[in-house]
């Protein structure tokens, strides 16, 4: 049984699912490999991802591998209806999401996907195993291993290993070369900018653009909007990759000057109050506010509220202005939740092909060698890295070299010298 929103989107999510399979040939070749293998014959997954056309090929994958699966929405304001419609009533997955449901109901979907007792667990942001961990401690004896999606989740995994609260091996995905390189940078740094520009309509060229966070994410959107024209400053606490973004040309400063100067601000970090009210009060007119890390706290929301007189909900689709006591107005795009996917569509499916190809991948090594894995966070085997960038690349008909037998005993030998 599912709880979705309006059974009849699930034509038009059929079309939608069919056309990011078009943009996602690796992911494509593992579930026709998948269906012929089986790797997952008889498990049971328990997802808790965004509800996209492109998580629907992941499950359409896990589905061909033999894995019975139950999704739930990691963000009510990315789901999309008619892709949850699609899943339940033409794909067989059970599926727990409606768009912009209440805090109340994600919970809810959360617990009622785990009711599949679960051997496997996927997850974007870790609620799915902080609940298994913290509530639902019945059914951590059947689960087998599990993987996160995003840099959040891993953050707090391994806070939990640290913890020894981790009570079995959870697969880092996040971490992978691939998924940096794509879709943290790539994805993140064009579909943020996209919600922004979708939300707003502002021109970014000459405007200064605030970063905060100059990870990968970080990066992908700097460089991006410094394409567009804009001036941009880094915000930073780590010192080598602060010297990284100076090096690169990026102005790198502390929030408390940044805030003075920004037009727009995007926060990309993974921890709380980034943006903080003495940050707020500072801002000039117009400034604009745009989260791209997953949860909902890299901003003060409450700060903003307690410092608005008025509030003008919906001025733009997904913009709020809040009205200073000195008639200064900011500008908060989706309430300060992931821009990227409530703004915008996420990432282009070319860009989740890699992603997906590493979670189904990872699932299937999970389904293989999880009774010799420590409760830990373990990285994404090497190899299935590889093998994920040797499909992309065929996909694209792009041609690399490889080792002779001479160059291969070179590297391996240290007798030889100059």
């Amino acid at each position: 049984m599912s709880d979705i929103a309006d059974v009849s989107l699930a034509y038009a999510g059929v079309k939608r699912i069919e056309w990011a399979d078009r943009t996602m040939p690796v992911l494509r070749q593992i579930r026709d490999r998948f269906a012929a293998e089986r790797p997952l014959e008889g498990l049971r997954v328990a997802a808790c991802m965004h509800v996209t056309t492109e998580t629907a090929n992941l499950i359409r994958t896990l589905q061909a591998g033999g894995a019975q699966v139950a999704l739930a929405a990691s963000n009510p304001l990315s789901t999309q209806d008619d892709t949850a419609a699609a899943l339940a009533a033409e794909y067989g997955a059970q599926v727990f999401a409606r768009a912009g449901i209440d805090r109340e109901g994600y919970y809810r979907h959360i617990h009622q996907a785990l009711e599949i007792g679960p051997d496997l667990v996927l997850d974007d942001g870790c609620d799915l195993v902080n609940i298994l961990h913290l509530e639902r401690t019945d059914l951590l004896a059947g689960v087998k291993g599990g993987c996160e999606e995003t840099t959040t989740g891993v953050i707090r995994l391994h806070q939990m290993a640290r913890e020894k609260a981790l009570r079995f091996p959870m697969v880092a995905v996040n971490d992978t070369d691939t998924k940096h390189m794509f879709d943290n940078r790539y994805g993140t740094g064009q579909s943020t900018l996209d919600g922004i520009i979708r939300s707003t309509n502002t021109l970014l060229a000459g405007k200064t653009v605030v970063v905060a966070g100059f990870g990968y994410c970080g990066r992908g959107l700097s460089e991006r909007a410094r394409g567009l024209g804009a001036r941009v400053v880094v915000t930073e606490i780590d010192p080598v990759k602060a010297l990284d973004a100076a090096l690169q040309g990026f102005a790198v400063m502390p929030m408390s000057e940044a805030a003075k100067a920004g037009d727009v601000f995007i926060t990309v970090t993974g921890n709380r109050e980034v943006i903080t009210g003495a940050h707020l009060a500072a801002m000039k007119d117009g400034a604009i506010l745009a989260n791209s890390g997953h949860f909902d706290v890299e901003i003060d929301v409450r700060a903003l509220e307690d410092l608005a007189v008025a509030v003008h909900r919906g001025v733009r689709p997904q913009a709020d202005e809040y009205v200073l006591a000195d008639g200064r107005r900011l500008v908060l795009l989706a309430e300060g939740r992931l821009v990227n996917l409530a703004a915008a569509e996420g990432h282009p499916a070319a860009v989740m092909d890699m992603s997906f190809a590493d979670q189904a991948l990872a699932c299937a090594w999970l389904a293989a060698a999880h009774a010799t894995l420590e409760p830990a966070v373990h990285e994404v085997p090497k190899e299935i890295d590889t093998e994920v960038a040797r499909l992309k690349l065929a996909s694209m008909s792009i041609a690399i070299d490889a080792l002779t037998p001479d160059q291969e005993e070179y590297l391996r030998s240290w007798r030889l010298g100059s």
